[in-house]
């Protein structure tokens, strides 16, 4: 335990100093700079660079305790298409990742829902590259390109403070779709309609490639190493959603309420029966996995302004969550739910620091568990039978100065991979334990 926490206090330092060194060499730059970017933006060109890095630890439990840093740049562009061209209501928007250091879950805890949404296999990849149209005043906006879904669909505008992954892209999507679905680290191929029905309704459309990476058994990011195939021949997938604004009680506190469904046009997977109708765990069958055609999600979000930190202020106590629900026999997790509170505003010393818990749920479908059951019975061991994985998250995002916060964090993962065989284990009876994160984000913004 002493070498592990000693690890995560090397790896922490370590991105402490960095991040220091980053501030202050800010510190020194001369305002000409700045001002050049100012006038970039007043010519219709705007540049964005983020950087994230992440000293995370699992403390105890999991597939093994151990410490990590991973690391995303984010490097982007919009362009005014109608200053820089002509081209009335028009724009363009890039941008690229590259990511470095290892993965928490995927190396020393094996759960599902990724500790941190910036982990992913290190890559320098182009990530978004699209163009979009705005009509009728801006109440239609039509945007064709590359891109991702995690934005706007599925989502709310209080969860952007929380590490873990599924509370950006939910869980259900993230685990279920062919390789994760449009979120980082990869996004795809597609058609987004938003368009302003009323001033209370915003209707959202999109039809996406199905895939972000071709064919075949390796890991999607391995497949498509750079985020340049650009496919569009892959069996596509659309999401549909209907947003509405609402205002609670006598001040009026701001909600929305969001609902919606998605439809895959590929084929998948069968969790249970092979394609001679016997279990994939009967030695009798064929060993080739039976599949069904379409796969359909239904979902459902709400988020609401509960309290204000002071008369007509933006900020107060929050509240948000997310549900969403798939057929059992052809998605792994068939059902989830998500929800959290976000605490903002009520530090005059301090008035950006955001302090949020949030927690999310992901059962295990009927399905794959009854494969679970098959497996008992059929090799005459306790094999585990997997059911669910919920995590807790805790985190306290403070402004240093702006552009620069530090965010430490602490998750507790309960049923990593849905109660899963640990891979340690040689008799294959044992789930892997519950795991403790614990780690420190920062996060520089110019």
């Amino acid at each position: 335990m002493y070498s592990v926490l000693s690890r995560a206090v090397t790896l922490l330092a370590t991105a402490a100093c960095l991040v220091l060194a980053a501030v202050a060499y800010a510190d020194t730059t001369p305002a000409k700079p700045k001002d050049a970017r100012e006038a970039l933006a007043d010519a219709g060109y705007q540049f964005s660079l983020v950087y994230i890095g992440e000293g995370l630890a699992n403390i105890t439990g999991g597939m093994r305790t151990g410490a990590i840093y991973t690391g995303r740049v984010d490097l982007g562009t919009t362009i005014d298409l109608e200053k820089v061209a002509g081209w009335t209501g028009a724009s363009f928007h890039a941008n690229m990742f590259q990511i470095h250091g290892d993965g928490l879950s995927r190396s020393y805890i094996g759960n599902l829902m990724l500790v941190s949404g910036v982990e992913a296999l290190p890559a320098t990849r182009l990530y978004e590259f699209w163009v979009e149209q705005k009509l009728l005043g801006g109440k239609l906006a039509v945007r064709v390109g590359q891109q991702a879904s995690d934005i706007e669909f599925i989502d709310s505008s209080y969860d952007d403070i929380f590490v873990n992954s599924a509370l950006g892209w939910p869980g259900h999507a993230g685990i279920n779709l062919p390789s994760g679905g449009p979120s980082p680290p990869l996004s795809v191929m597609g058609i987004r309609v938003k368009a302003e029905l009323t001033d209370r309704l915003t209707a959202y459309f999109a039809l996406f490639n199905g895939d972000s990476a071709p064919p075949g058994p390796e890991d999607p990011q391995i497949k498509n190493p750079h985020g340049l195939l650009f496919r569009v021949s892959d069996p596509p997938w659309w999401i549909a959603q209907l947003k509405y604004k609402v205002q609670l009680g006598e001040s009026r506190l701001p909600g929305t309420i969001t609902g919606g469904g998605w439809y895959h046009m590929k084929s998948f997977p069968d969790q249970r029966f092979s394609a001679d109708g016997l279990s994939l765990a009967d030695p009798n069958s064929n060993g080739e996995t039976a599949w069904r055609r379409r796969n359909p999600g239904v979902f459902m979000v709400y988020e609401q302004l509960l309290m204000r930190a002071s008369p007509g202020s933006d900020k107060g106590i929050a509240f948000f969550m997310r549900a969403s629900m798939s057929p059992s026999d052809r998605n792994l997790v068939s059902a989830y739910i998500d929800g959290g509170f976000l605490f903002t505003g009520f530090s005059t010393q301090r008035p950006n620091d955001r302090f949020g818990i949030a927690a999310t749920y992901a059962r295990i479908s009927d399905r794959a568990r009854a494969l679970d059951r098959d497996t008992q019975i059929l090799t005459g061991t306790p094999y585990p039978v997997r059911d669910y994985e919920a995590i807790l998250e805790i985190t306290y995002q403070h402004e240093v100065r702006p552009g620069f916060l530090l965010q430490p964090v602490v998750q507790y993962i309960a049923h990593p991979g849905g109660g899963a065989a640990d891979p340690n284990d040689p008799t294959q009876t044992r789930r892997i334990k519950d795991g403790v994160m614990v780690g420190v984000r920062t996060t520089i913004t110019y």
